[in-house]
């Protein structure tokens, strides 16, 4: 005898999100499903699978060096915002 178990909303959005990404290739909409999930459900293996499936797009879209290039700028961004928040930390309330 098989037990179907019942489906959990995180992972009935991410089979619609995986759906529209591999059945209908509308891979905007993908997108934003897959955000979706990580919003809604961010706690669940389903948003660490949509990350995935968002770079995984990203990476079939986009060039590899356009793709460096951002990841770069953003790592600097993130680097000097550290940097000035360890020289002027906001006071505490």
């Amino acid at each position: 005898m098989k037990i179907e178990a019942t489906p959990t909303k995180a992972g009935q959005d991410y089979a619609a999100a995986h759906a529209m990404h591999y059945k209908d290739k509308d891979l905007n909409a993908a997108l934003d499903l897959y955000q979706g999930v990580m919003t809604a459900h961010p706690d669940t293996p389903e948003s660490g699978y949509s990350r995935s499936q968002i770079q995984n797009i990203a990476k079939s879209v986009v060039p590899s060096q356009v793709l460096l290039d951002g990841e770069t700028a953003m790592a600097r961004a993130q680097i000097k915002q550290q940097e000035q928040t360890a020289k002027d930390p906001s006071p505490k309330a």
